[in-house]
């Protein structure tokens, strides 16, 4: 059989160590920045309930999924995203939970759809998920552990931004430029899309779905599209709306108090196409503009009571390993793989390979790194198998040494030699 037969599948990748690596440099950097936040971890299986997805996200969603019939009749799909999962979680233990939960996880996640630049069919996610608090410091808090995420790199304020939008500051804006409530959400629909559509395209297609004449439509698109705290307070702060643009004020401050103030900026264009967020939304973008949104996320405080849990307000992102790695790679922030290793123990002689062992084990009990031949080689072979495999240090177990109750260590960067007690490496 060819062996094409067995190729990739079409937007899965492989991970040999040097690809792992990277993968392992950044999940442990998500991981050290959740517990610095004093978030916990947590997984949930990769399979789902379909209706899981589709109470959230509607039927036309399914196409998007991997899914299928399993043998149990059921109807059921490889996880898209994580939330829905943490909301059938926490749906069965929510109650007696203290609040706020810190909650985060590293899934791998799949859906079936076009491959592209920044997306595959399968990825990893750093989700993170802050609920059982209103209050706008969940919310500031929530971003702060996104940038950090990405400052934990050595990514500063130029190289990304995280884009800041608030959808109950946009409606009252919209109503307040004369959007009639039933229109909204193609405006949203319009508005989401905006930097991917011509400006006259765009300016067609809001007039269409909300009704507005041509000149009204033009004047909501650059309202909205270069709109600042100044200007809605100026716009909106006397209406009902005010209180939401207060909020987003102590949003940016708090941020702004962190030392973070750089990276954030208001950007009313940011929508966030799924339909249950509720309040303040954010994508992290790089600086350039080369790339897909590294991050997005905001505030979503009615997904939990929609799947059958406690109506719990809720805020959380989701970051893609994809994206990232490709900002690394053009920031040129990616580690140089090397294969390292403790201790490569070299033989004299093929009779001497007891003790080796015995050698090797003990320092392996001690949390050390110890490599050696499988068969019997001679020495220069072995050295050359030691610098392959990136040794740090080589022990000779030579006859001559182990008559003095020692082995020779070798240096492998400068070459140097000493001789070490036995007792002290057993």
């Amino acid at each position: 059989m060819s062996t094409s037969s067995f190729a990739r599948l079409p937007g899965f990748r492989d991970f040999p160590p040097e690809d792992l690596a990277l993968r392992s440099h950044i999940m442990e950097a998500w991981r050290r920045v959740s517990r610095r936040y004093g978030f916990l971890e947590y997984d949930g299986p990769p399979l789902e309930s379909l209706d899981l997805y589709v109470e959230k996200s509607g039927e036309e969603i399914v196409d998007q999924l991997y899914a299928f019939t399993d043998k149990g009749d059921r109807e059921v799909t490889l996880r898209p995203e994580m939330t829905p999962s943490l909301a059938r979680i926490l749906g069965d233990r929510s109650r007696s939970m203290s609040k706020p939960i810190r909650w985060f996880s590293m899934p791998q996640l799949f859906r079936y759809e076009r491959q592209q630049r920044g997306r595959l069919r399968e990825h990893f996610q750093w989700n993170v998920d802050l609920v059982g608090e209103e209050g706008v410091a969940a919310d500031a808090e929530v971003l702060a552990v996104a940038i950090d995420g990405l400052r934990e790199f050595g990514l500063g304020a130029s190289d990304f931004r995280a884009r800041v939008s608030d959808r109950r500051v946009l409606r009252g804006l919209l109503a307040t430029l004369g959007v009639a409530e039933d229109a909204q959400p193609a405006a949203f629909a319009v508005i989401d899309k905006l930097e991917r559509m011509p400006r006259d395209k765009a300016e067609e297609a809001l007039a269409t779905g909300t009704g507005l004449d041509a000149a009204a439509a033009g004047h909501v698109l650059e309202t909205v599209s270069s709109a600042t705290l100044a200007s809605l307070e100026d716009l909106v702060g006397s209406s009902e709306s005010g209180a939401d643009v207060q909020s987003l004020r102590d949003y940016v401050d708090a941020l702004g108090a962190m030392g973070l103030g750089d990276f954030v900026e208001i950007d009313l264009t940011i929508v966030r196409g799924l339909a249950y967020y509720t309040g303040i939304v954010f994508e992290l973008f790089d600086r350039k503009g080369e790339l897909r949104a590294i991050c997005g996320g905001g505030r979503y405080d009615r997904l939990l009571e929609l799947v059958g849990g406690e109506p719990l307000p809720a805020v959380g992102f989701g970051m893609g390993d994809v994206v990232l790695g490709e900002l690394l790679a053009e920031r040129k922030l990616v580690p140089e793989f090397a294969s390292t290793l403790d201790y490569f123990i070299v033989t004299v002689s093929w009779d001497l390979r007891s003790e080796a062992l015995r050698v090797a084990h003990a320092l392996r009990d001690k949390g050390h790194s110890v490599s050696y031949a499988l068969r019997e080689q001679g020495v220069g072979k072995q050295m050359k198998s030691a610098s392959r495999e990136g040794a740090r240090e080589v022990l000779i177990v030579g006859p001559d040494e182990l008559a003095r109750g020692c082995v020779v260590a070798r240096d492998m960067e400068v070459g140097t030699e000493r001789e070490i007690e036995l007792a002290d490496l057993t």
